[in-house]
This record gives structure tokens, C-alpha cells and sequence, in this order.
């Protein structure tokens, strides 16, 4: 964060962004909350995401003392924020990633993120990226580098998750290094073994008991196994944990537990992009680029405090009732219906 040498004078702030970004529903840039606010210029807007500098361990500070930093759920993912009108010879960090909701590669830019769930329930984002290919690093790069920053700030979760993309066994093994459990998601056709020797693909496995199975998977060792019925097709997950002996005591309830953790951060995904506007943005530079996506994530710690302490009852409901006076008005105005139809 850029540091402060004397009082600010600047006509555009961060809380003012943020709010906005939590209350335009359709038209997010520089020029409309000018527009809006009328005293302050398009030009200052500007300025404001060109001027700050921003960073993960920003994101960090703001929850660090708000959460329990030990014992909770951390969950990486990523998502693409949809660009598709976008020049990426124009404009930064925008380019072809497989998207989940689209099913095929589309342009964007790549968010990684990591969600931590603590144990009183409050779930927030406490670290990021955005994925450069011409840094050279893989999304896998980003998680390992993220997940070490996380701890030296004192994050100290009890469990790692995440999806199959993420459960290669480098990373699988970065994480055993550093003692930790983890649970992620898996391909049906990764190789395990029950008798010593022989392999098997996950999917062709016969026997599932109801509490999981004890599994060496291959090139990397003893991990549980579970496997979950979603949309009419078998997903399959392991659990890994730091003490080999705890691994016969998971049971389903654990794995119950430990992936609604972890989904959490697909429905952080959606609301980003649903109720804060992290898509919508016409900027085209780097800093400018990641003021916006920082400022984004804090509108979205707004909503997930406010909806912890019972102000809002979910992340929907501050944009869901934003409008309904000016709506009622509408409707039940005359002389307004007799303008719109002259």
C-alpha cells in the first residue's frame, strides 16, 4: 500500500470506490460514478486506480485481526473475470483461460484466490493474484507461492482444499512438507492402489464404503478416499493429513465438513462477480487493473462482516433492496409513466 507523507487532498478514495462498485448495477467506470457524483471529475477517478499500490498483504490486514487465524478451512481456486471484448494487445493481463462456467478457454483475466473459512463461520478472501502468463508461472506456481505468504503472515489452518486442478502431487507434497492436511479434489482416472503392486484408476474402484477408503495414491502415498454424487455424476476427493495414523479416523462427517468448507469459495466467485463489480471496469493498465480487483474483494469483505454481524441477512441483500423505493416510486407515480410514454 502506497504510504502516506502528508494529508490526502485527493477527491477520489478508496471507501468512495468501494461503495460505488456496491451500487451501480450495470454501468461500472471512471465516467459514470463522475457522472453520479458530479463534483468529481472522470479524471480523478482515474487517477486514484493509477495512483495506489495495493497488494495481497493489504487484503491481509484488513481481516487479520477480525478472524480466528487458527483452525479454519483455506481453499484455492481461480476464475476468470470475462473480458470478451477486450484488445489483450491493449490492455494487461487479459488472455485465454479455461473457464468453468463457460466449459471451453475465453478471454479474461485469471484471478487465483485463497478463501479461508475460520471457525466461528466468517469466510473471506486473505490472499490473491492475478495470473500473468508472461511471468511464466503456472497457476500451481501462484497457489505455492501464496500459501507460504499466508503463513509467515500467521495464518494457521487446519485444512488445505481444493479442486482437481490444483491436486497434482508436487503441490500434494508441498503441502505434506509443511505438515498440513489437505482435501482436494481428483481426477477419476488418477492411479491408487489397494494391494500392493497393482493399479487401479480411482473410478473403477468397486467397494466405497460410506466412510471413505484408505488408498495409496500413486507416486505420492496413503490418502483417504470419498466419493460424492453432484449432477448425476461421481466427483472424487482425497483427504491427506499430517499425522499418517489420524488418516483411518476420517469419517464422512469430516469430509461433509471440510468441502462445505471449501465450497465456499465458488460461491465467493459468484457474488464477486454478481454484487461487486470485480468484471465490470474499462481501465486498461496494470496498476489501474489491480486497484480495481483489490478494491472489489474489500467490497466483498464489506458485505461478508456486515452479513457475520446480522446487518444483511446474505451478500444479495444490500443491491436487492437498494432500489426499491426509487422502483415503488416509479411504478406509482403518474406523471412519471406520462413521461416515459410522450
Amino acid at each position: 500500500m502506497r504510504t502516506l507523507t502528508k494529508p490526502s487532498t485527493a477527491c477520489c478514495n478508496q471507501n468512495m470506490y468501494i461503495s460505488y462498485l456496491l451500487s451501480d448495477p450495470h454501468y461500472t467506470s471512471c465516467t459514470r460514478l463522475s457522472y453520479i457524483l458530479q463534483s468529481v471529475s472522470h479524471d480523478s477517478i482515474n487517477r486514484f486506480l493509477e495512483r495506489e499500490r495495493y497488494e495481497s498483504a493489504d487484503l491481509f490486514d484488513e481481516v487479520k485481526e477480525k478472524i480466528e487465524l487458527v483452525g479454519g478451512t483455506l481453499g484455492v481456486d481461480d476464475s476468470v473475470l470475462d473480458k470478451p471484448y477486450s484488445d489483450s494487445s491493449k490492455a494487461a493481463f487479459i488472455d485465454y483461460f479455461w473457464s468453468g462456467k463457460h466449459k471451453r478457454p475465453v478471454k479474461g483475466i485469471n484471478l487465483i484466490s485463497l478463501f479461508y473459512t475460520d471457525i466461528q463461520g466468517i469466510s473471506v478472501p486473505v490472499n490473491f493474484r492475478i495470473c500473468d502468463k508472461k511471468s511464466g508461472k503456472t497457476k500451481n506456481d501462484y497457489f505455492r507461492e501464496m500459501l507460504l505468504e499466508v503463513i509467515s503472515w500467521g495464518l494457521k489452518p487446519a485444512w488445505i482444499t481444493g479442486d482437481s486442478w490444483y491436486s497434482g502431487n508436487d503441490n500434494l507434497k508441498f503441502i505434506r512438507k509443511l505438515d498440513m492436511n489437505f482435501l482436494f479434489g481428483i481426477e477419476n482416472n488418477r492411479l491408487i492402489s489397494i494391494e500392493r503392486g497393482k493399479y487401479i484408476q480411482i473410478q473403477t474402484l468397486e467397494d466405497w464404503p460410506h466412510n471413505g477408503k484408505s488408498v495409496y495414491l500413486k507416486e505420492y502415498g496413503m490418502v483417504r478416499v470419498f466419493r460424492q454424487l453432484y449432477k448425476k455424476v461421481y466427483r472424487y476427493y482425497i483427504l491427506g493429513v499430517a499425522v499418517l495414523d489420524d488418516l483411518d479416523g476420517l469419517c464422512h462427517a469430516d469430509f461433509e465438513r471440510i468441502h462445505d468448507a471449501h465450497w465456499c469459495i465458488e460461491r465467493f466467485h459468484r457474488a464477486i462477480k454478481q454484487v461487486c463489480n470485480i468484471e465490470r471496469f474499462q481501465v486498461r493498465r496494470e496498476n489501474p487493473i489491480k486497484n480495481h480487483i483489490y478494491c472489489a474483494l474489500k467490497a466483498f469483505l464489506r458485505l461478508e462482516f456486515m452479513r457475520f454481524n446480522k446487518i444483511i441477512p446474505h451478500w444479495y441483500d444490500v443491491q436487492k433492496n437498494l432500489f426499491v423505493d426509487v422502483i415503488r416510486s416509479f411504478i406509482t407515480s403518474p406523471e412519471k409513466h406520462q413521461a416515459v410514454n410522450a
